[in-house]
């Protein structure tokens, strides 16, 4: 018996926001399907913080990322309980 793999991908884009001390990341997470997963990270540097944007940027983004994570996760799990056969379990 021959297995073949299929390739699927997911985009996900990342924007930031920058106002120093705050930087803002929106993340959008488009499914196969078309749907799409929207996401909001923000941090602060503290003032006596040297100026890094790249940091920020990746803090903003991480939060962000965390928040679609969870967003997938919750989708799924939805998903999982309409078909009723088994129970889910959410994190």
């Amino acid at each position: 018996m021959v297995m073949t793999k299929t390739l699927v991908g997911w985009h996900i884009e990342v924007e930031f926001m920058e106002e120093p001390p705050h930087t803002a990341a929106a993340a959008m997470l488009r499914l196969p399907d078309g749907r799409e997963l929207r996401a909001r990270g923000d941090t602060s540097r503290h003032p006596s913080d040297p100026e890094q944007l790249r940091v920020g940027e990746e803090v903003a983004a991480a939060r962000a990322l965390q928040e679609l994570a969870r967003q997938l996760l919750d989708k799924a799990h939805i998903e999982i309980d309409e078909l009723g056969k088994v129970p889910s379990y959410p994190l």
